[in-house]
């Protein structure tokens, strides 16, 4: 009987599969798909962001037409982000006209980000009027003293042809005797106004701007045929203040980069920096610019921003990994093709592998504090991160689809977007596993110079497969390493301290914070700042006293403990940072529980942690006896 009911079970389903797919393109066929093709004139783009009280952007195009029907469309893929993240709901007061005369729009039925209009007989242009509103959510976008300008946010732009294809003119007008910084290239200046150079709208995209009123430029590549040029706005003038040491060592992160990758691939490249308490922070990457975004102190207080010091050497890196070579499925024609993000794990993996590694080549960091930082990302992968008992790593590159960045209510066990720190674990095990099989006389920093280093000066995307990545290696050392990359990013549990104890290093935990740990406590600014207590209870805090993640059955777990409670007492009294590092301590020599009191959900409730192992905090310390390739991969190259 179920033998006879089958083929009529799968014609069912073809019928229905069939039927779906069907309705899928009817939905998706008011939208015309990309054609290599060039869209006809050049696009002018004004905008007005002026308006630093209210946080708005005063959007006008002038889009050349034919008569005919149009699609225009909000980027909604943002390269970087790695996801569907166009704020479309921030575009507001969308106006279309024609010669002086208002035309009707509608929004695409199933596309929310694609809006068709068509355009009569006679009419050579169509102008676009509509506001971008900032957002004030987790930061803002622009303030009374700076602001941070994404075209990607700014734009209406054609449907029907690649990007790189559509040709804008850019302008911008900025409150008065504001500067900015940006990769773009100035045509004229007409008092605050700056109309930029044509460019294709991929590329404009690809290059925001950092404005303030607080502006000061630093060379980084001095005599250099390539300039390089970190650019800053602040809140306030004193925090401009860079000490020649500072300056020395983000000439140097400049020149260990090229070095690094023997080339380049821009004809100019600009760091900007914003540095406020208000201004969100941001790291973004560009191909001949980066985003980034920290606290205001981050010079001021140069020993408190350790933490944070990697940022601006990750995203450069950006330019070679991620931009210039960049996986097959995340290049995409337009904005609004999605993307595939199978190999993130090398796009962001081996980009905060090196944006280590350059923080200190550069010596931005110490070599301690290099170690102290790869301790507690080791840590992540010792005892809490639960979740590869039934995720892997190349399923987390899912992520930035699945989870948008969203907080998770148990971020260990769910997860997210692991193929940033786990994936660096993946790169220190090759290069450990290069330098073994070639007796330390080639390592990572030859692929990475026979990978991203090839065509010098280019910035025209080349996309690579995981068999690429494959053959590459092979090219520097020969070993089996489909098999070898195969078990640590599809394989649950990977082994992803492997090569930490390769390169001649081991994680042990003791009861006293590393000095780069302590920074997290001494400082407000950084965006990672969390009292962590995963390594011994099994929970982290955020500075409000609120639960950031517990352990997956971890001993605060099994006790009850829920990720977003208020902790508001400690054995009975006020909760501190230091009151409950007390107790922990003291638990050590005792058999009592750890009592804990939350606020939680509009009541109180008590809870009792059986946990007697003391405080314990992630440290590496060498193996007797082995190569110590660790030392030899932050060394600076001459």
């Amino acid at each position: 009987m179920r033998r006879a009911l089958m083929p009529f079970a799968l014609v069912a389903a073809l019928v229905f599969v069939t039927g779906s797919a069907l309705a899928q393109s009817a939905r998706t066929t008011q939208v015309p798909p990309p054609q290599d093709t060039p869209y006809p004139g050049t696009i002018a783009l004004r905008v007005d962001a002026s308006d630093t009280a209210q946080g708005i952007f005063r959007v006008h195009e002038t889009i050349p037409v034919q008569a005919g029907k149009l699609t225009l469309l909000y980027p909604a893929w943002i390269p970087g982000d790695h996801s569907p993240t166009g704020p479309v709901a921030m575009l507001a007061g969308l106006q279309l006209s024609a010669n002086g005369k208002p035309l009707t729009w509608t929004r695409d039925e199933y596309d929310v980000y694609a809006f068709h209009v068509d355009v009569p007989q006679g009419v050579s242009s169509i102008d676009a009027h509509f506001q971008y509103l900032s957002s004030r959510q987790g930061g803002f976008e622009m303030t009374d003293r700076m602001l941070m300008l994404e075209w990607n946010k700014m734009a209406l732009y054609p449907a029907g042809h690649y990007t790189r294809r559509i040709t804008f003119q850019p302008s911008v007008t900025l409150p008065d005797g504001w500067k900015f910084g940006s990769a773009l290239r100035a045509a004229s200046v007409a008092g605050d106004t700056t109309t930029f150079k044509p460019v294709t709208f991929n590329n404009l995209v690809d290059s925001p701007i950092y404005a303030g009123r607080y502006f000061k430029r630093v060379d980084l590549a001095p005599g250099a045929k390539v300039p390089v040029h970190l650019d800053i706005v602040a809140d306030a003038p004193k925090d401009l203040a860079l000490t020649p040491a500072q300056v020395t060592m983000h000439r140097d992160l400049v020149t260990q980069a090229t070095r690094l990758f023997g080339s380049h691939h821009y004809d100019h490249y600009d760091f900007l920096l914003s540095l406020s308490d208000h201004l969100a922070g941001n790291g973004l990457e560009h191909h001949q610019s980066s985003e980034n975004g920290l606290g205001a102190d981050y010079f001021t207080n140069w020993d408190a921003s350790a933490p944070d010091r990697d940022l601006l050497a990750h995203e450069y890196t950006h330019s070679w990994n991620g931009k210039f070579r960049r996986g097959a499925d995340l290049w995409t024609p337009n904005f609004n093709v999605p993307m595939g993000d199978s190999l993130l794990w090398v796009y962001e993996g081996q980009t905060q592998y090196w944006g280590f590694v350059l923080t200190a080549r550069s010596g931005m960091w110490s070599p301690q504090q290099f170690r102290d930082a790869l301790a507690i990302v080791a840590a992540k992968y010792d005892r809490d991160r639960p979740g590869f008992q039934w995720r892997t790593l190349e399923d987390t590159t899912n992520d930035p689809t699945a989870a948008r960045r969203a907080p998770l209510p148990y971020r260990n066990w769910q997860m997210s977007e692991e193929y940033y720190s786990a994936g660096q674990m993946v790169w220190l095990a090759v290069d450990a596993k290069l330098r073994a099989l070639t007796h330390d006389r080639k390592s990572l920093d030859d692929f990475a110079q026979a990978f991203f280093g090839i065509d010098n000066g280019s910035y025209v995307t080349r996309t690579y497969t995981f068999d690429d990545v494959v053959a590459a290696l092979n090219g520097v050392a020969k070993y089996d390493w489909a098999s070898f990359l195969r078990a640590h990013i599809d394989a649950r549990n990977p082994p992803l301290l492997d090569g930490l104890e390769a390169a001649g290093w081991k994680l042990v935990y003791t009861d006293q914070k590393s000095a780069y740990e302590q920074r997290y406590d001494d400082s407000d600014q950084s965006s990672r700042h969390l009292y962590n207590y995963a390594w011994s209870i099994g929970m982290t805090m955020n500075k409000d006293a609120t639960v950031n993640d517990v352990l997956w059955d971890g001993p605060a777990f099994k006790a009850g403990v829920s990720s977003g409670a208020t902790l508001i007492a400690v054995n009975g009294h006020d909760y501190s940072d230091s009151v409950l590092k007390d107790a922990i301590a003291a638990a050590k020599d005792a058999t009592a529980p750890i009592r804990l009191t939350f606020k939680y959900q509009g009541g109180i409730r008590t809870v009792d942690v059986d946990y007697h192992e003391g405080l314990k905090y992630p440290h590496l310390v060498r193996i007797k006896g082995t190569p110590d390739y660790l030392s030899r991969i932050i060394a600076p190259r001459k």
